[in-house]
């Protein structure tokens, strides 16, 4: 009997099947851990309240149309801002009216403030609307909208007379600036008052699509009453390192709120809880951690990394993949891919988050020290673009660490997709890469800098090729500072403008001491040396070195010639004798001697002369 030859490639094919059916199985595995995992601590809310007052702002037609069809539920206000053919002003309207231009508009759901410029001598809301000003006007300079074409009128004045008792006519009234406070604003028109990428809970700019509009309409009827959502970020002003003493320092959150939500407040930021809307990406690139994302908490983002990564390894998984997405766009382009017959590859484990800026540097590099092959980040075309682009650069830091320590492979992606076919294309083009042989047992901290520091330190004991320092680019949050020695006088301007302790005195001795690990290279150090005296290194010196405090600079104590006293540092009043020798005060001996005393025995040295110049000798 003749046995048939099966052919190889039969049995490299099923063996690849069983392959990723157990793959799949523990990929199970990982998402059951994550589930059974407590839920988070809940956090403070942000409240609003809406009375329901509507501002409906944009041309007459559309703004009358859309007042009439709400103002039965709603308390509306119409602000015309440009006439239309046809449209007129409804005899008895159950709202109010004015026309003019929208100046400004600021605030957020349920405490917009809008100003706007009226230049119309009509007062719509004083007008009975008889229509007897536009009977009597023989330049025909009033439209059937009440308002006055300046370029027809020749000043007859007959419209103020028609208008008689109730006058609502006052040419002499001018341009006048209004304003008043709504709930709700129905923006109808071309420009736009807001222009950041995510405009405020409670603006609704509809547009011409008819699904939008019926949308529109459901949510303005629904928003009167209390309303409620997280307080999605935590801030700590004693490390953030934004500004001292007026000098600037780090604004990467400010750069990257999509919603203007954060602003400069002094030496530190200030955030509007009302208007941020929880993307999280300001704590991503926060350096120092002083911004850090609270729905929920790294701490608890740390706990689903591990025990999904762990149940994962211990299923006899390989090659994990964590795909981070958000659970509104991201979650629907995964359910299309299932729709359409493509199910996430096997490796894959989606890990959903509220938003996916929200999760930053230390969460990809704890991933991968969990024993991760890859920490890839999805995007819908949605988002703003400053999103996806700034967790590139960050991630773009945490693969030069891995490469210099010898990790083969791409470890960090972003993905941006709008359809499933794109997200399917991405995930099968995505190669393994080497993880670390051993899993890490640290957990996520509070303190970004901390879990930082332990993800290092387990990456480098496990790095097939350790380094003692691992150049980065420019804009990296950590690096060291190289202190010119000839120009630095140890004034200590800079250990001053150190927001995160990176750098101190001395204390007993006059030295510049600095600790690399608390530095994150923002700069104010730099801006605040008089003697321009530092510059920048970005880079991440690895090992114990990292956290150890060294010394950047020191000089011998300098006694005052007179009491013997330490009060400075030689190199600095050497520095002042030899700029002020020449000056016209500093002329004799006696007098530039001052400047190598103390404080104390200068005064008395001055009252034990006497006779001497003055200041008020040289006054012009």
């Amino acid at each position: 009997m003749r046995v048939k030859a099966i052919p190889q490639g039969s049995a490299v094919a099923e063996s690849n099947r069983t392959r990723e059916k157990d793959t799949a199985s523990a990929r199970d595995a990982a998402l059951r851990a994550a589930a059974q995992l407590p839920d988070p601590d809940p956090v403070p809310a942000v409240r609003y309240r809406s009375d329901g007052r509507l501002l409906i702002a944009g041309p007459a037609d559309a703004a009358l149309m859309w007042a009439e069809q709400l103002c039965g539920e709603l308390t509306v206000t119409v602000l015309i801002t440009a006439q239309s053919a046809g449209a007129e002003l409804p005899a008895e309207p159950g709202f109010s009216l004015h026309s003019g231009k929208l100046t400004e508009l600021t605030g957020y759901f349920g405490k917009f403030q809008a100003r706007w410029e009226q230049t119309n001598p009509i007062d719509l809301e004083v007008c009975v609307r008889c229509n007897a000003c536009v009977r009597v006007c023989p330049e025909q300079a009033i439209s059937a909208l009440l308002q006055v074409d300046a370029d027809k009128c020749r000043a007859h004045r007959d419209c103020v007379k028609a208008c008689g008792e109730t006058r609502a006519i006052d040419f002499e009234r001018g341009a006048r600036a209004c304003e008043a406070q709504f709930d709700l604003v129905l923006d109808l028109g071309e420009s736009r008052p807001f222009t950041m990428h995510q405009p405020p809970q409670g603006y609704f700019v509809p547009g011409t699509d008819p699904g939008a509009r019926l949308r529109t309409m459901r949510e303005l009827l629904d928003a009167v009453g209390e309303f409620d959502k997280p307080r999605f970020f935590s801030y700590d002003a004693s490390i953030c390192a934004h500004s001292r003493s007026r000098l600037p320092g780090c604004s990467a959150c400010i750069d990257i709120c999509s919603t203007q939500a954060i602003s400069p407040s002094g030496d530190r930021v200030s955030v509007e809880p009302h208007l941020c809307m929880g993307c999280g990406a300001c704590a991503s690139v926060c350096p120092s951690g002083a911004m850090s994302y609270a729905y929920p908490a790294a701490t608890y983002q740390g706990e689903r990394l591990r025990a999904m990564l762990n149940a994962y390894r211990e299923a006899g998984g390989e090659q994990a993949c964590i795909l981070v997405h958000d659970g509104m766009q991201g979650r629907k382009l995964i359910e299309s891919l299932a729709r359409h017959g493509r199910n996430l590859p096997p490796r894959v484990i989606p890990l959903e988050v509220h938003h996916a800026a929200s999760t930053g540097l230390e969460l990809a590099l704890t991933a991968i020290a969990y024993g991760a092959s890859q920490y890839v980040v999805l995007f819908d075309r949605t988002s703003a673009p400053q999103y996806p682009a700034a967790l590139r650069s960050q991630l773009a830091f945490g693969q030069a660490i891995l490469s210099a320590l010898g990790y083969l492979g791409r470890h960090f992606d972003v993905i941006e997709a709008d359809a499933w076919g794109q997200l399917d294309a991405a995930l099968t083009a995505l190669a393994s890469a080497q993880s670390p042989r051993e899993s890490a047992a640290f957990r996520v901290f509070e303190r970004k800098r901390t879990t930082l520091g332990f993800a290092f330190d387990h990456l480098l004991a496990q790095g097939p090729q350790p380094q003692e320092s691992i150049a980065l680019e420019a804009g990296a949050p950590f690096g060291a500072i190289d202190v010119n020695r000839d120009t630095c006088t140890l004034c200590m301007a800079c250990v001053g403008a150190c927001p995160e302790n990176a750098l101190a005195d001395g204390r007993e001795r006059p030295q510049l001491r600095f600790v690399e690990a608390n530095c994150v290279q923002c700069g104010l150090c730099d801006a605040a040396c008089p003697e321009d005296a530092i510059s920048l290194v970005p880079r991440l010196l690895t090992g114990a070195a990292w956290k150890q405090e060294r010394v950047l600079n020191e000089d011998r104590p300098f006694a005052c010639v007179r009491c013997s006293k330490e009060f400075a540092t030689t190199k600095l009043v050497e520095n002042m004798v030899n700029r002020l020798v020449g000056h016209a005060m500093f002329s004799t001996p006696e007098a530039l001697a001052r400047v190598r005393m103390c404080g104390d025995c200068r005064v008395i040295d001055m009252m034990d002369r006497g006779g001497e110049a003055s200041i008020s000798d040289y006054k012009q």
